[in-house]
Order: C-alpha cells, then structure tokens, then sequence
C-alpha cells in the first residue's frame, strides 16, 4: 500500500510544495495530499483533527503549537522569509508602488482590489491594516475581492476579464501563479515580512516521511527554487 503524507499548508508555500511533490513521490514512493489556506484556517484544521503529518505555517505559529505539543521539535526547520507585494494581471501597466503616495494612487485607481482573507491570512490581515493607515479602507471596500488564500485571489486576477485590477499578498504567491505580474514589494513604512517554517505534527505516523519532505523543501538542493519563488 502506498504511504500517504497530508500536508496542512499556508498559501505562502503552495507553489514551493507543488513544486516539489513529484520529486518526493519519485524519490520515496509516497504520495503527497496537500491541503493549502489562510494560516488561520490551517491552524483551526489541525485543532479540529484534520489529517496532519507536517504543517507549514509562519514560524511563529510553528513555535507556539510546538510548545502546546502538537507539532515536534525534532525536524523542525525554517523555509526562509517571505515579504508582501503588489501585482497586477499580466500584460497591463505597472503602477509606480515604491512609495505610499503611489501606492495609494494604484489602489485609488483600480476598479477592484484582490488580496487574501483580512481575518484568517497574514497578508490579507495586514493589507487590511496598510488600507486604514492610508485612509482609504472604507472608500475602497466596494472593490474588495478577498478570497479565502492568496493564491486563490492571485488567480481570480489573472482570470478577471476586465483589466485594471490591482492585487496583494505573499510574493510567492504572485511569483508563482500565471497570469499575474510581481510589481514590487509594499513601501518600507508598510513591509511585512514573514518567516515561514515547517514541522512535523506531533501525531504522525510517517514521521521519517515527514522529516525527509521538510528536509527537501529547506535544504541546499532547493534552495535555488526557493530564492526564484520569493522566499529570502
């Protein structure tokens, strides 16, 4: 019978996981079943008794399940960290976002804003937040498109039919969906940048499984992939 390991992982981390699943699969014989969300959501599955043999989450997240004891510390390792940007469909303009003036210029002339969950996703939590700071959250809200992850908001942009959409989340997020331009990171005054890291669920039977994907997805052999992904 062959092994099954689940995965529960944030959508920061969705494109480094598919990117690497047939290379576990050919190399272990194991097959990978991956659930992908908010980090929020991923956490409300593990506590809910989701399937879980290694998470992948914000490290901090990581660290406080660990201490609960429901992930290990033995094979823990951390993935890289991950900043917040801009993107917008492919094949339309750039808008100037170095800056909050521009930034807010974009934002103010897009006909709808696409960005991830503002209650479960770190991004679309702190996206949330950049939109008050710049004064325009409730101007704005008519255009929101929040989707339950990034990657899902990133490919409901690409698939608009109508250009002149604007999205933010995770970089790897942008870099790894079609259809979508990474633009820029979000100004200094407004980074958020995130560690990502990787452990195995305290109740797992395939805890040599385990270890041996999140040794893949941290170690040297991927770290070219992680880098052109957007992890740092």
């Amino acid at each position: 019978m062959t092994a099954t390991l689940n995965l529960l992982c944030a959508g920061a981390a969705q494109g480094l996981v598919k990117a690497l699943q047939h290379r576990f699969s050919a190399e272990t014989g194991a097959a990978l079943q991956a659930r992908f969300g908010a980090v929020g959501a991923m956490k409300e599955a593990l506590l809910a008794g989701e399937a879980c043999d290694v998470m992948i989450v914000t490290a901090a997240l990581i660290d406080s399940l660990i201490a609960e004891g429901r992930l290990r510390a033995e094979g823990r390792a951390d993935l890289g960290r991950v900043r917040t940007g801009i993107a917008v469909k492919s094949g339309t303009p750039h808008p100037d976002v170095a800056g909050a003036e521009g930034l807010k210029a974009a934002l103010l002339a897009a006909r709808a804003v696409y960005f991830p969950d503002p209650q479960r996703a770190t991004a679309g939590i702190h996206f949330a937040n950049v939109l008050r700071r710049l004064g325009i959250y409730e101007q704005m809200e008519a255009r929101f498109r929040s989707w339950p992850a990034g990657a899902i908001a990133m490919r409901e942009l690409a698939a608009s039919p109508e250009d002149g959409g604007i999205g933010c989340t995770q970089a790897t997020e942008i870099k790894y969906t079609e259809g979508v331009d990474f633009v820029g990171m979000l100004p200094p005054e407004f980074e958020l940048a995130t560690v990502y890291a990787a452990a195995p669920a305290s109740g797992t039977h395939q805890a040599g499984l385990a270890q041996a994907f999140i040794a893949l997805l941290a170690g040297p052999e991927a770290q070219a992939l992680r880098e052109a992904g957007g992890f740092e």
